[in-house]
C-alpha cells in the first residue's frame, strides 16, 4: 500500500462559502484516495513517513473547467478586441499552426508543466481541431500529472481557410482520435463542438449521437457575448435561445459544461438548472474581451452549477488563484450593475468555486471528503509581511490576491506526486 501523509495548515471548502480548517494537521491518502484530515496523527500510522510543510497552508488543488490549449502561445494579446474580431484576428490563425506536430509538442509540454506549477490538477480543456496535435496534448497533459477531459475542438463551417474540416473530415477525425485516445488513464475524451456557430446541423446531430453512444460529456460556449448570441439566432431562427441549439441535438445534459454563460436570462438559466448543466465562470476573459459580467450569484441563487475557468487565452493567466479574485471581482461589478440588488462572492465562495464545484463534475465530493482521489498544493506564505498574525482563512484570502515567489511549493494530482 502506497501511503501518503501531509503535514501542514490543512484547508478545504466543503461548502459554498464554507472553509474547513485543521491547523498543524494531517492529510492522508491510502494508494491516492484520501482516508481523512486529522488533528494528530493517528495511532494505526505511528511511525510512519510523514512530509511535513511547517506551517504552510495545504490546499485542495484547483480545477480550471475551461481553457483553450492552443491559444496558450498568445496570453495577453489582442485585448483590445471584443469576441468574434478577436477570434478571427487571433485564435484561429494561432490555432491553425497545430497542424504542425512539432510545434504541438513543443507548445504543449510547456503548458502542461506550467499548470501544474500554478497547482492546476484537474481541467476541461479544448484542442484545436487537429487529430494529432489533440493526441500529443493528451500526451503532454498525462506525462506532466494533469487530470480531466480533453477535446478535439469539431468546426466544419465559419473557421477560415486554414482552420476548417469539412463536415465528413469532422466525422471521420473525430473517431479515429476516439480509438487512437483509449490508453490514457488520467486524460479523457469530452466531445467539443466549439460553439454554434462553427458547426453545421450535421455534425451537431452527430455529436450528440456520438455523445450519447459511447456515454461521453460535452463542453462548448454559451451566450458569452451579444453579437455572438445574434449570429446563432440568425443561423437558427427555429430556437428561441442559444441553449436550445445544443439540447435539440442532444448536447444538453448533466454531463455538459458550458463557458461564459454571461447573458442567459431566466428561462436559459432555469434550462441549465433543469438539465444540470454546469456553468463556467471566466471572469478574465469576460473582461478581457468586454463580453459582459456573468451573474454568478443569480446563477448560485438559482440552482445552477457553477465553476471557474481560465479561457486562456481570452484569459491571460493560468492560474486558478488569480481566477477566483477575479471572480470576487467581477462579483462587485455584477452587485453594482445590479443596483447593489446582489451580494458579490466571498473568498470562501470563490475558492469553493475553484475548487470543489469543479471536483464535482469529475464525481467527487467537496473538499477532502474520503474516498476522494488526493489532488492537493501546498502554498507557502511564509516570506509575505504580515500587518498581525492571520488565521488560515486570511491567508488564503491574501493568497488569491498576492502570493509571494514560488508560492507552489508541492502538488498531488490524483494521488500522484506532480510537482
Amino acid at each position: 500500500m502506497a501511503l501518503t501523509i501531509l503535514k501542514g495548515a490543512i484547508l478545504s471548502a466543503p461548502a459554498l462559502g464554507r472553509l474547513e480548517v485543521t491547523e498543524g494537521g494531517y492529510l492522508i491518502a491510502e494508494d491516492g484516495v484520501i482516508t481523512g484530515t486529522f488533528p494528530a496523527l493517528p495511532e494505526r500510522y505511528a511511525g510512519a513517513p510523514v512530509e511535513d510543510f511547517g506551517g504552510a497552508l495545504i490546499l485542495q488543488a484547483p480545477a480550471d473547467l475551461h481553457l483553450h490549449a492552443p491559444q496558450y502561445p498568445m496570453m495577453g494579446m489582442g485585448m483590445d478586441l471584443p469576441l468574434l474580431d478577436w477570434l478571427n484576428t487571433y485564435a484561429f490563425p494561432t490555432e491553425a499552426r497545430f497542424a504542425d506536430p512539432g510545434y504541438a509538442r513543443e507548445v504543449y509540454r510547456c503548458l502542461a508543466e506550467d499548470l501544474i506549477a500554478n497547482g492546476t490538477t484537474r481541467v476541461c480543456m479544448f484542442s484545436s481541431l487537429h487529430r494529432e496535435a489533440t493526441l500529443i496534448l493528451m500526451e503532454e497533459l498525462e506525462k506532466a500529472g494533469v487530470t480531466g477531459y480533453v477535446g478535439k475542438v469539431n468546426m466544419d463551417r465559419n473557421g477560415g481557410e486554414n482552420l476548417q474540416e469539412t463536415t465528413e473530415e469532422s466525422m471521420a477525425e473525430t473517431l479515429r482520435w476516439l480509438e487512437e485516445c483509449g490508453d490514457f488513464r488520467h486524460i479523457r475524451p469530452i466531445v467539443t463542438p466549439r460553439f454554434t456557430p462553427s458547426c453545421t446541423d450535421e455534425l451537431m446531430a452527430f455529436l450528440g449521437r456520438l455523445a450519447a453512444e459511447r456515454g461521453l460529456p460535452v463542453q462548448s460556449h454559451l451566450s458569452e457575448n451579444t453579437a455572438e448570441g445574434d449570429w446563432v439566432r440568425q443561423l437558427h431562427p427555429d430556437c428561441g435561445q442559444y441553449w436550445e441549439t445544443y439540447d435539440k441535438y442532444g448536447l444538453w445534459n448533466g454531463r455538459t459544461v458550458m463557458a461564459h454563460c454571461v447573458w442567459c436570462d431566466e428561462r436559459e438559466r432555469r434550462a441549465m438548472k433543469d438539465a444540470g448543466v454546469t456553468a463556467v465562470h471566466c471572469p478574465d476573459s469576460n473582461q478581457n474581451l468586454c463580453s459582459g459580467v456573468s451573474p454568478v450569484r443569480v446563477l448560485l441563487s438559482e440552482g445552477v452549477k457553477v465553476a471557474l475557468g481560465t479561457d486562456v487565452a481570452g484569459g491571460d493567466t493560468l492560474s486558478m488563484l488569480d481566477a477566483a479574485s477575479s471572480a470576487i471581482r467581477a462579483s462587485k461589478a455584477r452587485r453594482i450593475l445590479d443596483g447593489w440588488g446582489t451580494d458579490f462572492l466571498t473568498a470562501a465562495e470563490a475558492w469553493y468555486l475553484a475548487t470543489s464545484a469543479g471536483a464535482e463534475f469529475f464525481g467527487e465530493k467537496p473538499g477532502f471528503a474520503p474516498g476522494n482521489a488526493l489532488h492537493a498544493l501546498v502554498l507557502d506564505d511564509s516570506r509575505l509581511l504580515q500587518p498581525h498574525p492571520l488565521t488560515p482563512e486570511e491567508r488564503l484570502e491574501r493568497c488569491l490576491y498576492h502570493r509571494q515567489p514560488g508560492a507552489v511549493r508541492a502538488v498531488w494530482s490524483a494521488g500522484r506526486r506532480a510537482r
